[in-house]
């Protein structure tokens, strides 16, 4: 290359470069810092070795070199200029970038604080919709729309108060408590499977089509299992009465978080406002929470508090103001269901309730219940098999299962009535095995008959809600030293059961003269049952003046009641549940106090129900005349 090329291509170089400081540093900024540098007039220079020097001091930013470099340093001189400045330019372009990254997150915060503002408006104003939650509202509808069959329990489950079988009476004290002016709350007692959720969710509909009711066409009906609901000592989350969800905890909404505003959430006892809240299995409920419902019952209303709660701060919701300080509505009539005895109830709450007994079904209404659902299902069904039904339960839920499981079995076992009819028959058979394979016992399978025992003699007792019959044995023999008997009796059947020997031993020696320590006496209860109470007491006298006296008893006749010192029979609980469970083994006749006398034999059309007031007035119902003849009694 010759020196005149040499040059020209110093000259663009050198051209070049000074227009690239200048778009570097923008014309005004370089002309100031170049002025400050004392490098202006250089870098206008017409000679290159002046607009370099004026170059090195503007890019090294030294106003102390003032040698310019020689021709022949030119080419090097540039190309060190030229690193500084690609150093300045990549330094430069990396600050451009990062301030372009930061203002872009900058907006992007922005930009999703402000959808934020406006998806809360449009949820306040148009619903939270999105595609994403409608694709799965759309996935859910499918799988409502799919199943496998239509539940036999709802089916056959009554549609109207009239077909639900054998509680007359207390369809009707439900329902005439609930048409009074003034409807107390309810609790419904009485054995599972026998109507009283039914019962409960009919009665409210039969109520408003009459005349003057309190609940209006669109009253509430809220219901609730109540083994589910469990007292929050915390008072975080409390479906049954409501709760606060304070700012710091999890489901207060964001714009009352941001505020520091706590949020009252109503509860089921608010949703139920004017109409009806049903507890299924108010026994389940803890007594806290039975409680602070009582408190609800009593101020018809909830009252909420919260240490957030800030009655000055002008960010509260009218809302929200309202409900803290007037609290949130709730009056409704509580109906509670339980299988439990009223003793698993509070004693407060259940004095502040009416109560409703559903009765145990006898054998007769489980069999109309059975051939009721047969002839819904098109289902035969032999006389003989609803029987063996009754036999073996005295729920209407029961009996259902059992007649579907039998329908099973019958399309199992392809039984068809006739050619060519397409109607299943449900045989005696057939339910047998059903019976078998579900693993039923027999209610009451204790033996009876027209006959008479020395020593035995049956008793009429209940648990929870179903009657039974006991059987009360005794054995006497001489003591092998007169006034030193013994009496065993059983450890399990309850130390009132045993006072109730020790009255029938002092009552024996006042009847008759024999003193029971001349005997070793043995009573058992059979199959080790619990007699909780006094009830037993006439049997255990009998089956002990039996024994001793060598007197036979009568099998087809049971008792139940306390007896005194003084010979008397006294009333006892549970006389219908212990009328059924005698019902059920088969027996002829019932020997009651005559405080339990009254309306018993209603529903028992078939068996005898005698009552007496004192021993004298008992021993003829299982004795013989000539036996009574041989007893001397004072």
């Amino acid at each position: 290359m010759g020196p005149e090329q040499q040059a020209t291509r110093i000259d663009s170089r050198l051209s070049a470069l000074l227009d690239l400081v200048g778009r570097v540093y923008g014309t005004e900024e370089m002309v100031l810092k170049a002025g400050k540098l004392e490098a202006l007039l250089l870098i206008r220079s017409q000679k290159p070795a002046q607009q370099l020097l004026g170059l090195q001091r503007l890019l090294f930013e030294d106003p102390t070199l003032s040698e310019a470099p020689a021709e022949e340093e030119y080419g090097a001189v540039i190309t060190d200029l030229e690193g500084v400045l690609a150093g300045m330019m990549a330094r430069r372009t990396l600050e451009e970038s990062l301030e372009y990254k930061i203002r872009e997150r900058l907006e992007e915060q922005h930009e999703k604080y402000l959808q934020e503002i406006k998806k809360e408006i449009v949820r306040e104003w148009s619903g939270v919709e999105n595609p994403q939650t409608l694709k799965k509202y759309a996935r859910a509808e499918k799988m409502f729309a799919r199943q496998l069959s239509r539940s036999a329990q709802e089916m056959l489950r009554p549609s109207r108060l009239e077909q639900i079988v054998g509680q007359d009476e207390a369809v009707a004290a439900l329902v005439s408590k609930l048409a009074s002016p003034y409807p107390p709350h309810i609790i419904l007692y009485g054995p599972p499977g026998v109507g009283k959720t039914t019962a409960a969710r009919l009665a409210l509909a039969n109520v408003q089509e009459m005349a003057g009711a309190v609940f209006s066409e669109n009253a509430p009906f809220v219901e609730v299992d109540g083994a589910t609901l469990r007292w929050d000592p915390r008072e975080i989350a409390d479906p049954l009465l409501g709760s606060v969800h304070d700012p710091i905890y999890q489901g207060a909404r964001r714009s009352l978080v941001e505020g520091g505003v706590p949020e009252p959430k109503l509860g089921l006892v608010s949703d139920a406002h004017g109409g009806i809240l049903f507890i299924d299995e108010i026994g389940e409920m803890d007594f806290a929470l039975q409680s602070k419902l009582l408190k609800v019952l009593e101020d018809k209303r909830v009252n909420f508090d919260s240490a957030y709660y800030d009655p000055t701060d002008t960010e509260v919701p009218k809302y929200i103001r309202l409900l803290f300080e007037k609290g949130a509505p709730a009056d409704f009539v509580l109906i509670g269901a339980t299988t439990r005895p009223p003793e698993a109830i509070s004693a407060a709450l259940r004095s502040r309730c009416s109560a409703v007994y559903f009765e145990p079904l006898t054998p007769h209404e489980i069999e109309k219940i059975v051939h009721s659902s047969a002839a819904r299902l098109n289902l035969a069904i032999e006389p003989e098999a609803a029987r063996l039904v009754s036999g073996y339960t005295c729920e209407g839920r029961r009996a259902v299962s059992l007649l579907i499981d039998a329908y099973g079995r019958a399309l199992y076992e392809d039984r068809y009535r006739g050619e060519g009819e397409r109607q299943f028959v449900v045989t005696a058979a057939l339910m047998q095995k059903v019976l078998a394979s579900n693993r039923y016992f027999p209610l009451n399978p204790v033996w009876t008959g027209d006959r008479t025992e020395t020593g035995r003699v049956l008793a009429l007792g209940v648990s929870d809600y179903t009657g039974q019959v006991l059987e009360i044995e005794a054995l006497a023999f001489p003591a092998a030293k007169s006034g030193r008997g013994e009496i065993r009796f059983n450890e399990t059947a309850g130390s009132m059961a045993r006072d109730s020997v020790f009255v029938a031993a002092s009552l024996l020696r006042s009847l008759t003269g024999v003193d029971i320590k001349d005997f070793d006496l043995h009573l058992n209860v059979v199959g080790g049952g619990n007699i909780d109470g006094p009830s037993a007491g006439a049997a255990i006298f009998l089956a002990i003046l039996s024994a001793v006296k060598k007197i036979p008893l009568r099998q087809d006749c049971a008792v139940t009641g306390e007896i005194s010192l003084r010979g008397q029979l006294k009333t006892v609980g549970g006389i219908t549940e212990k009328i059924y469970g005698a019902r059920l083994a088969g027996l002829k006749k019932v020997v009651i106090p005559p405080g339990n006398g009254a309306g018993t034999g209603r529903r028992f059309p078939d068996i005898k129900i005698a009552t007496a007031g004192e021993v004298g007035d008992l021993l003829p119902h299982f004795m013989e005349s000539g036996a009574l003849r041989q007893l001397q009694i004072k």
